[in-house]
């Protein structure tokens, strides 16, 4: 696919700073001995991921808004309308462990919708990208969801509640309800990288609560342009604004989504 001018910027700042972080990643594993190590050395990477990401976007489009997982503040831009929405590791507890899934994500919001999305697994080096209208791709591959129709065949993704989540009564509500329906749930820890699956057609579904808008904006784009259907737990809700979502193929979308929010 031929990009638009702002893709091929975020595509060039994921690249730089999953290059950085791949080259972090391979020191991961020598201070596993160390936890105390290993977590300080991870945030470093990822503020330091992060500040590529910043570095590359603002200046070639200083006058857009920013919103970022490791920025306390918003930064409002020049031009109203857009902004772009960050996370520089989406899957940092992987990455602490020495698992080689995670990924940078980027998107480009405008007028309160996202345009433009890369979601780059620099570990395998592939990177799924989307522009609105324009379909979705990994690397040099045109993306489409799964063709499953029958809930017994699928294999879903979700997230599940970790450190105490209050939460955690409706994700096993979910689960009690959802596999004896389907094929199997897999929790790789990495909502970007999921909504990508699901592109692909690795996944046939997802869901997941309590996300923020960098876990999910770049991927919600990419499923939809690869031929998904997306709503947030609550129909007709903004899914950014909820932090809540149910993705699949079209074929199974009633279905699936009938369990979940049963």
């Amino acid at each position: 696919m031929q990009g638009s001018a702002n893709l091929n910027i975020m595509m060039k700042a994921a690249r730089a700073a999953g290059k950085s972080l791949v080259k972090d990643f391979r020191e991961v594993e020598n201070l596993q001995v160390s936890t105390k190590g290993a977590g300080d050395f991870v945030s470093r990477a990822d503020i330091q991921a992060q500040e590529i990401i910043k570095e590359e976007l603002m200046e070639a489009r200083p006058n857009y808004g920013w919103l970022a997982e490791e920025e306390k503040d918003e930064i409002a831009g020049i031009d109203p309308t857009r902004r772009w929405i960050v996370d520089p590791l989406d899957g940092t507890t992987n990455y602490l462990h020495g698992l080689a899934h995670w990924a940078v994500s980027i998107a480009l919001e405008h007028k309160g919708e996202i345009v433009s999305a890369v979601v780059y697994d620099a570990a395998k080096d592939e990177m799924f990208y989307a522009e609105k209208g324009q379909g979705a791709w990994m690397n040099e591959t045109r993306l489409r969801v799964s063709g499953r129709s029958k809930m017994i065949e699928c294999v879903f993704a979700t997230g599940l509640p970790f450190a105490g989540r209050a939460d955690l009564p409706e994700t096993l509500q979910d689960l009690a309800r959802i596999l004896p329906a389907c094929a199997g749930v897999r929790r790789f820890g990495a909502a970007a990288l999921d909504l990508a699956y699901v592109a692909a057609g690795r996944y046939d579904g997802f869901w997941e609560r309590r996300l923020n808008a960098w876990d999910m904006a770049a991927g919600l784009l990419v499923a939809k342009e690869a031929g998904a259907m997306v709503e947030a737990m609550t129909p007709r809700s903004n899914i950014l604004q909820d932090g809540e979502v149910i993705c699949s193929n079209e074929q199974i979308f009633d279905q699936f989504a009938k369990v979940i929010r049963n």
